[in-house]
Order: C-alpha cells, then sequence, then structure tokens
C-alpha cells in the first residue's frame, strides 16, 4: 500500500522494557508516548526499534537507534534530536552472559589451557519457538573445540571442560574466544554472542565468573537516513534516596506554612518554588509536591493555599487558572493521580464505542471527503457539503450527549479528595469575587480544571490515559479532536 503500521520497542541492554503503540497507515507516525524506566547502576545502553505491524506473519524491522549510557550522560540537559534510523544486523542483537572458569595450570608439561563452560543465561530467542538451541565453540591458537547442544532453552547447562594444549612460546598475543552459537538443522547456525580473552592475563591470573555476551565488531554502514529518523528526548537523572527521616526538615519546611497559616506568603517555601521554577519544570515541582502532600494528607490544604494566593493576584475572572502556574499544574497533577479510576469509569465506555463505530465526522469544508468515504456515499452519488455535516453534527451532538449524561450522572463516583477540592475552590472564588456580575466564575474555575485540563485531554488522546491500548486511526482521531474541541 505505500505505507506502514509503525511502532517502536524500547530495550535497555537488549531487554524489552516497553512498547509504543501502533501508529496505523502512516510513514510519518507521532506517538507522543513517555516512560520512566527505573535502571540498575550499571547499564550499558538504550536501544529503540523501530518497527512495522503484520497481521500475517513476523513483524517487519524497520531499522533502530542505539545510545550509550556514555553517551546520554554527556548530555546533562539529555538528548533530544532527531537521529537516523540504522539497520538491524541479526550478528549484532546479541544479549545475556555465559558462567567460565578459565585457568592454566602451573604443573605439567606440556602446559594445557583449561575452559570450563558452566551455563548461560538470558540469550536472544533465535527460534519460532521464543528459544534457542545453544552451543558453545572455543577457539585458541588455531584450535577450535565445541560444546554438546542443549535444546530449546535460552538458560543451557553444559558443565563442560575444555582443554587447549599451548606450545612452546605461547601465549605471546593469542586470545581465547567464546562464542555461543544457535544450532538449526537447517540452514545456517545463528550467532547468539562472543566474548574473547587475552592468553597471558589467563596464564597469570585464572578468570572465573558470568561474562556479558558481545556482538562481532560492527560493520554497519551510515545509510544516510535512508530509513527514515527517530525524533527522542532521553534524559538520564541519578536519584541517591536516602531513609525517610533525612527529608523530615524539608518536608516541615514545605507543610509550614499550610499547618502554621497567618503568615505572610512571600517567602515562604512554597512561594519560593513558584518563583524559581520556569514552565518547563513547573509540572515535575507540581507532580513531586502533590505526591508529598498526599503522603501527609494535605493535599486538598495545599491546593486550596495555592489557589487562594493565585485568586489573590488574580484581577480578571476570566483569566483564572488559565496560566500554567504552580497552583493549575497542582490541581492538574492532583486530579491524574487522585482521578483515573473515575475518569477511566466515565469515559471508557464511551471512548471504546466511538473506537468501534469508526464514524466519518468532519465540520471543517476545506477537509470533507465527499466521495472517498463509504459513509458518505449514497445511491444517487456523493453527499453534499451540507449534508456531511448535518451528519457529523448528528453524531458530534450524539458523542456528546452520552460524554456530558455519564459526567453528570457520577457524581457519587467522583472520588471524596476531588469533591472537597473543589468544594474549597468555589468558596474562594466567591469570596474573591463576591458581586453578581461575576457569579458564575465560580463555576468556570471549576470546569476549567474539570473539563479543560481532565476529561478533555483524556477524550483527545486515550491511549496517553490508559484508556485505550493503542492510539487512534486518523477517522477516529479527527472524531475525538472535534469532540474535545
Amino acid at each position: 500500500s505505500g505505507s506502514s503500521d509503525p511502532y517502536c520497542v524500547v530495550k535497555v541492554d537488549n531487554e524489552v522494557v516497553a512498547r509504543t503503540a501502533t501508529v496505523w497507515k502512516n510513514l510519518n507516525p507521532f506517538w507522543g508516548e513517555e516512560y520512566t524506566l527505573r535502571l540498575p547502576c550499571g547499564f550499558r545502553s538504550l536501544a529503540i526499534y523501530v518497527l512495522d505491524e503484520d497481521t500475517i506473519g513476523q513483524d517487519d524491522i524497520i531499522g533502530k537507534v542505539s545510545l550509550s549510557r556514555q553517551q546520554i550522560s554527556a548530555e546533562p540537559r539529555g538528548v533530544d534530536s532527531w537521529l537516523s534510523l540504522v539497520p538491524v544486523d541479526p550478528d549484532e542483537e546479541v544479549q545475556g552472559e555465559i558462567h567460565l572458569e578459565l585457568q592454566v595450570p602451573e604443573q605439567g608439561h606440556p602446559r594445557v589451557l583449561r575452559c570450563h563452560l558452566i551455563e548461560a543465561r538470558d540469550l536472544a530467542p533465535r527460534d519460532l519457538s521464543g528459544t534457542s538451541d545453544p552451543f558453545a565453540r572455543v577457539s585458541c591458537c588455531g584450535h577450535t573445540l565445541e560444546t554438546a547442544v542443549i535444546k530449546k532453552t535460552r538458560f543451557p547447562h553444559w558443565d563442560e571442560v575444555l582443554e587447549f594444549e599451548l606450545a612452546e612460546g605461547e601465549p605471546g598475543e593469542a586470545v581465547l574466544s567464546v562464542e555461543v552459537w544457535d544450532w538449526d538443522i537447517v540452514g545456517k547456525n545463528d550467532f547468539l554472542g562472543r566474548i574473547e580473552f587475552p592468553l597471558d592475563t589467563i596464564c597469570t591470573d585464572p578468570t572465573n565468573g558470568w561474562f556479558q555476551l558481545l556482538p562481532f565488531p560492527s560493520t554497519a554502514k551510515d545509510h544516510g537516513g535512508q530509513l527514515g529518523a527517530l525524533r527522542l528526548a532521553v534524559r538520564l537523572v541519578e536519584d541517591r534516596v536516602l531513609p525517610a527521616p533525612y527529608y523530615q526538615p524539608l518536608i516541615q519546611l514545605l507543610t509550614e506554612p499550610i499547618l502554621c497559616p497567618g503568615q505572610p506568603h512571600t517567602g515562604t517555601a512554597l512561594a519560593v518554588l513558584e518563583e524559581v521554577t520556569s514552565g518547563e519544570s513547573r509540572q515535575d515541582v507540581a507532580t513531586k509536591l502533590v505526591k508529598i502532600f498526599l503522603g501527609q494528607g494535605l493535599a486538598v490544604p495545599l491546593l486550596d493555599y495555592l489557589t487562594a494566593h493565585e485568586l489573590a493576584r488574580t484581577t480578571d475572572p476570566n483569566t483564572l487558572f488559565r496560566s500554567n502556574s504552580l497552583a493549575s499544574k497542582s490541581m492538574e497533577q492532583f486530579m491524574k493521580v487522585v482521578g483515573l479510576p473515575y475518569l477511566h469509569e466515565v469515559l471508557k465506555p464511551v471512548v471504546n464505542h466511538i473506537f468501534e463505530e469508526k464514524k466519518y465526522v468532519e465540520l471543517d469544508p476545506g477537509k470533507m471527503e465527499l466521495s472517498r468515504s463509504r459513509r458518505v456515499i449514497s445511491f444517487k452519488g456523493s453527499l453534499s457539503e451540507a449534508q456531511v455535516r448535518e451528519s457529523s453534527l448528528e453524531l458530534l451532538k450524539g458523542y456528546l450527549g452520552d460524554i456530558v449524561d455519564a459526567i453528570v450522572g457520577s457524581v457519587e463516583k467522583c472520588p471524596l479528595l476531588m469533591r472537597v477540592a473543589f468544594k474549597q475552590l468555589r468558596r474562594r472564588v466567591e469570596e474573591r469575587f463576591p458581586s453578581a456580575q461575576h457569579e458564575e466564575a465560580r463555576y468556570f474555575s471549576i470546569s476549567g480544571f474539570l473539563f479543560l485540563r481532565f476529561f478533555a485531554p483524556a477524550v483527545l488522546t486515550p491511549k496517553l490515559f490508559s484508556l485505550r491500548e493503542q492510539h487512534a486511526d486518523p477517522r477516529t482521531g479527527r472524531t475525538l479532536l472535534l469532540l474535545a474541541k
């Protein structure tokens, strides 16, 4: 069809840790998905593979982007750029470790190198069954020996000792090479990884332990972006988490203005935080604050404190909570943490219905497809622009009615904390704008959060709120956009 159904797989040290949704029939996909991965301190690399999903047979690999820990660490603000995809060579796609014991006994003539191959773990699956048939091949000084093949496993246990007689003058610059292969009854064997040891090191110091399997030295050429490029934003943050008592002074400093009301807002830790945080970092700060205060049982008083001080510096009720202030971002994060199960209960049935129907909806004359969609074909030929607009409007009204009915009928299901927070917010707005001409401000302030920052974004991108496993196709995505608007 001249198109693809792309998705990404994220690997850390060759272990799959995340998978994006599939974007159907698109050569310029947008995912907009964000993952926070908690990694071991010694991780080595991050790789993102772009694949084309196929309903029949295996998915096709389009290409990959690899970043070493050193590359990510070298950029304090993280990597944020377009990176060209490179082809995927099966001989470089290795994973797992091998347990070896290598030694050259001092006694005996001629000298003998003893290579004890004990076991391997987490090898790459090379067979359709999701396993491999691994064996090890050891080469030294022009001689090669192999272990037995262990069938259908990624965790083979050989426990075999292979011995190599060392000639006079060895080791010199000789190396011991250990390769792991997947045995195939038909065709050539598949490479699983390798590792090399200088022979002089083994002669002076016996080697024993688990060793990471490595690929063959890369011979990949620069394809000049022929496979496309991937836009990535990757940031490595190392956190040192101390025992809870160490954080008590900080928590005390943050909660002081809440627990001891009456003191001036200027100069408190919360006021300073709002001043020094930029738009980019304010969401992170708000997320941390909400979680800290939820843990202290003070989330609602925190929101009341922040919104009260934002109200104090607002003169026009029409601009209330429109900016991405610390109060707005904290309320937004609070709703996501406290209200996500509620959001699912309210919106999921309607959103699923929209995805299943796949109806054609369009109001913009410049974007209408009057003859291509089966939805707009009649026996008399293409429908007119007015007919398409009328049918689209009826569909949108129907969907929107279902959504509003679900929300209005969910009062008892709304989490108590959210209801208390909104009650406090309404009271504060009434106190700040008591005149009759501003009577509706009390409602706008709540609906601005509840609809614009909670329900509408979930309708627009259900995947990002875990309402759906996959992103919407273009037609459904357009319906969701119009609904959210």
